[in-house]
């Protein structure tokens, strides 16, 4: 989750390479390869403790492969080569949390600490006491005493006013932190997570989509916590205002290739988007000259001898010239998503009778009560802990409610994203967990997994070796497959880029079936026309007022 051991130089393969006084983050020559598929070749990029850099690309591209071997665990599927050297501590927040977390056990306050070993060193601190207690004497007195001074130095004694201040900007329950990890929901996690890396203090810090599931307020107070974070910041995301108002660099990988540019988000793009006319005007420049030359030639070379000379001077300069065109950076597909026309259900495909949840003396949900009719889009508003992803594992059937009951109407069929993925087949290549029942030839399922943007060797691959991104569009692929029509979504458009999250919000508009979902992203929720909101905890259903949209960021 973000180890706080101090990093050194280290070669692929092996070898070190020299170390600066500098406290930095540098690679050179990397090339990384995925199933014969290149994602990176000979990329090369420094960022120092003044930088803020931003890693941006489209999803698949290979961000995340690139952040792992970076920090020195790429996955066994990810071929790659180059020089990377880390100086100083580094913190890492993943983009999917490590179940169980990192502490001596599984409380979220023992993750947190772990950060810097406190976790440990509390544990060990108590049954020094204890055995001082037991058997006083030197050898005991000087344990305790040695333990003790390590705890001190490490920040023991203060760590609860830190991390109080860091759960507070974040918008954490200080109960949360005394709760097992596994009970909390993912906004939760989330917050937890990036407690841990900030307490953690490191020089170096490697983010992987750090806004996901932050509320406005908790993102404000995290994007300042960055500028003035003292140290090198590295940071995968899609968050158009974190990339803007943080990140004083951007390292853009697409087409195999990384680029680097100074400044803010925005100023890339302008950067980018005069550096490609300018590319574009000089290859149609180029294009024009290489066509007069060739028809030039051709009107000479069936002349005169002393002509047909010229004509051969000329078509070598023809395949000089386009040796030397001006390469134009290919522009980003309009990214396009359809789902099929659904079976008509009955009239109510989903009615929910007094549903309540309980995880032991934990009471999330009391007494949810309401019917859908068909076509209708249902909304469901709250905070995270709020009890959202718990009622819709209900709904489709993953749980069952503590009271009460969920009924399926007359011909219902559900199609379930979970928040995680949990509906995805690990032990399943791409194109395996695409239902062969409903799509029983393979050029089908994978041309339905084209439509989403997984070709290729993509869909040979296992969901493991897939970015965030790319799980969330087999996620999208599966539902395309099961031909639901009743659509149960949490967070559908976490770790998408823009393009897909605008692509998302478009196929599910002009879908006419029926929708259960839960967004904290407003663009999509406007996109998808509410007709009905569920608000949690206050269990109220009621037709969607535009006010709504106000509360949807809230988590």
């Amino acid at each position: 989750m973000g180890g706080s051991a101090r990093q050194g130089p280290r070669r692929a393969g092996g070898r070190l390479s020299a170390c600066s006084n500098e406290r930095v983050i540098r690679g050179e020559g990397v090339t990384i390869e995925i199933g014969g598929r290149s994602l990176l070749s000979d990329g090369s990029f420094l960022i120092t403790d003044a930088d803020k850099a931003g890693l941006v690309g489209p999803n698949g591209t290979g961000k995340s492969s690139l952040i792992g071997f970076v920090l020195g665990h790429p996955q066994p599927h990810v071929r790659a080569t180059g020089d990377v050297r880390i100086e100083g501590t580094v913190g890492y927040l993943p983009q999917v949390p490590l179940p169980g977390g990192l502490g001596v056990d599984s409380s979220a306050l023992c993750h947190v600490l772990s950060a810097r070993g406190l976790d440990t060193l509390d544990d060990e601190l108590h049954k020094a006491q204890a055995a001082m207690a037991g058997a006083p004497g030197d050898a005991t007195i000087h344990a305790y005493t040695e333990l003790e001074e390590r705890y001190r130095a490490a920040g023991g004694y203060e760590m609860e006013g830190e991390i109080a201040r860091l759960a507070e900007g974040l918008g954490l329950p200080q109960d949360a932190l005394f709760e097992d990890l596994a009970t909390l929901s993912g906004g939760q996690r989330r917050r937890v997570d990036l407690v841990r890396v900030l307490f953690q203090a490191p020089t170096v810090m490697v983010l992987d989509e750090p806004t996901n599931h932050l509320d406005l307020a908790a993102k404000r107070w995290l994007m300042e916590e960055l500028r003035s974070f003292p140290g090198g910041l590295l940071v995968v995301s899609h968050d158009l205002q974190l990339l803007d108002q943080v990140i004083t660099q951007v390292l853009q990988l697409s087409g195999s290739t990384l680029r680097s540019f100074k400044g803010t988000y925005s100023s890339f793009r302008a950067q980018l988007a005069h550096d490609d006319a300018r590319r574009q005007k000089a290859a149609s420049l180029q294009e024009a000259q290489i066509r007069k030359m060739k028809t030039q030639a051709d009107k000479w070379r069936h002349s005169t001898e002393a002509q047909a000379r010229k004509a051969k001077i000329l078509d070598r300069k023809v395949v000089k010239l386009q040796g030397q065109r001006t390469q134009v950076a290919r522009r980003e597909r309009r990214v396009s998503f359809r789902l099929p026309a659904p079976v008509r259900s009955g009239a109510v495909p989903l009615a929910l009778a007094h549903v309540a949840i309980s995880y032991g003396a934990n009471h999330v949900l009391h007494d949810v009560d309401f019917a859908l009719e068909r076509g209708q889009r249902t909304v469901v508003v709250g905070r995270n802990g709020a009890g959202k992803s718990s009622l819709l594992r209900c709904i489709a059937g993953v749980q069952s409610p503590s009271r009460g009951a969920v009924e399926l109407g007359y011909r219902t069929i559900v199609g379930y994203f979970a928040q995680e993925h949990e509906q995805i087949r690990p032990d399943r290549t791409v194109l395996e967990n695409v239902d062969e029942k409903v799509l029983p030839a393979e050029v089908d399922r994978r041309r339905l997994l084209g439509t989403f943007g997984l070709s290729g060797g993509t869909v040979d691959q296992f969901p493991g070796t897939l970015s965030g991104g790319e799980r969330a569009r087999l996620s999208l692929a599966m539902l395309a497959a099961g031909h639901a029509n009743l659509l149960v979504l949490d967070e559908p458009t976490n770790n998408l880029d823009p393009t897909s999250v605008e692509a998302v919000g478009a196929m599910l508009a002009a879908w006419p079936g029926t929708i259960v979902a839960v967004s904290h992203d407003r663009p999509f929720v406007e996109a998808l026309a509410p007709t009905h909101s569920l608000h949690l905890p206050g269990e109220e259903h009621s037709f969607w007022r535009e006010e709504y949209l106000d509360e949807v960021e809230l988590r």
